[in-house]
């Protein structure tokens, strides 16, 4: 069986083993599980009941993520975006007023654009039209973000006041502590090259929340699925369509391409996937699974899906193949009945392998050409903003924008391909229909 594996994803030419990618499907799977749990708490809001919810979000991540690997064969989780899950409860639900039912048709009908831009080849052409600083600038951008995100799931740092937004929180703390000590296991245990020390540090924090009770342990390991008929195929797609609607339908459009373009180079350049011109073999496969994963989104109940950028967690334990997606793509089936043992692993377990992972991925900045400041500028923007904005897609789009810009400043505008301009104008737009 391990031949067989092995001839169909090259898992030993990729320089992997069996086991390893096994782990590192664990280990993605762990670090990005808690979106089984946290987007039907926020898609709540948006009066999705949580159960159905909940089932909707497993069954698309692990349509997304088995596609990513069985197909695109690379060791990536798909699943429902955090800040686009924010987006179509907060923004398109409670503030536009638009119903739920209508803002699934427009996931469904992103997702149907996505798929023809795809495997028309526009997509990839787009993507391949992002310049190789910026690409290396998502990666960075995404790293810190990912870290800040770490930071404040396990209780490091919290919100502050006007004029001090973030404040460091309590480090007397247990949990902190505890998060703190799991970030020191896990770097010693890397640093002696021991298997699994994401998993590891994970397990500790873990265990050691449930004994002292920080973290209530399951009650039981598994339960009956929730039912997930009130939410299926109820997308209104004839709504999606109407005028009024087109904007958002549009803002979502961008959001997602843009999050899977930053992400899926962000990670590839950590898995060693990008060359150095910056380009990455048959990206179209990929896009493809995360374009179909949203159709898929709108079809269950659920948001717009794509690359996770916790996939990093499973890259940095060694996951090089799409074995490490099959891996939590089947976990994210098995999650669906073993929701009560997934809930019960407390974010200050996890938060930790963020910042681990985040700085990892800080080693992209050597792709950007610090001394020529019309490259520095548009990749200190999307870095920047990524962060300090908490929306990947205003980094991305700001780097976008401003790339052409600093290059005509420069007087080198003839580097600028015809691609680049589309993508500046369309990143323009979305700065002018956002509904902020």
């Amino acid at each position: 069986m391990n031949q067989a594996l092995d001839r169909f994803f090259g898992i030993r030419s990729s320089g992997s083993s069996f086991w390893r990618e096994i782990v590192a499907g664990l280990t993605t799977f762990i670090t990005v599980s808690y979106i089984v749990v946290v987007n039907p708490k926020i898609l709540e809001a948006a009066g999705l009941p949580v159960g159905a919810s909940l089932v909707a979000t497993a069954i698309t991540a692990a349509f997304g993520t088995l596609a990513m690997g069985l197909y695109a064969r690379r060791p990536f989780a798909v699943a429902p975006y955090m800040g686009e899950n924010a987006f179509f409860a907060f923004t398109v639900v409670g503030a536009l007023g638009f119903s739920w039912q209508v803002a699934l048709g427009g996931v469904f009908w992103a997702g149907i654009l996505f798929v023809i831009l795809t495997l028309t080849g526009a997509r990839t052409w787009l993507a391949n039209a992002v310049p190789p600083s910026l690409k290396a600038a998502f990666a960075v951008g995404i790293g810190l973000f990912l870290a800040f995100l770490g930071l404040m799931s396990s209780g490091i740092v919290r919100l502050g006041v006007e004029g001090a937004p973030v404040h460091v929180a309590d480090l007397r703390a247990t949990g902190p502590l505890i998060a703190i000590g799991a970030f020191f296991l896990m770097v010693l245990l890397t640093i002696r090259k021991v298997p699994g020390a994401l998993i590891l540090g994970i397990a500790a924090a873990t265990l050691a929340a449930w004994c002292l009770g920080l973290q209530k342990m399951p009650e039981s390991l598994w339960g009956a699925p929730p039912d997930i008929m009130p939410i299926f195929a109820q997308a209104d797609l004839m709504g999606a369509l109407a005028p009024a609607f087109l904007p958002v339908l549009f803002t979502m459009f961008i959001l997602d391409f843009l999050d899977t373009v930053g992400t899926l180079y962000g990670l590839g350049y950590k898995a060693g996937l990008v060359d150095k011109d910056g380009k990455m073999e048959d990206v179209e496969k990929p896009m493809l699974c995360d374009a179909a994963s949203t159709v898929v989104a709108g079809i269950c109940g659920t948001t717009t899906s794509g690359v996770y950028i916790e996939s990093a967690s499973g890259i940095q334990a060694g996951g090089r193949t799409g074995l490490v997606a099959v891996v939590c793509g089947l976990l994210f089936l098995a999650a669906i009945p073993f929701a009560p043992l997934v809930a019960a692993i407390p974010s200050f377990a996890y938060g930790p392998v963020l910042i681990f992972v985040g700085m990892m991925m800080l080693t992209a900045i050597r792709h950007v050409n610090l001394e020529e400041i019309a490259e520095l500028v548009p990749a200190f923007l999307t870095v920047i903003l990524m962060c300090f904005t908490l929306n990947l897609g205003i980094g991305i789009t700001a780097g976008l924008v401003s790339y052409p810009l600093c290059k005509i400043a420069a007087g080198k505008i003839k580097e600028v391909r015809p691609g680049t301009w589309l993508l500046a104008g369309l990143s323009a737009l979305f700065f002018v229909l956002y509904p902020y």
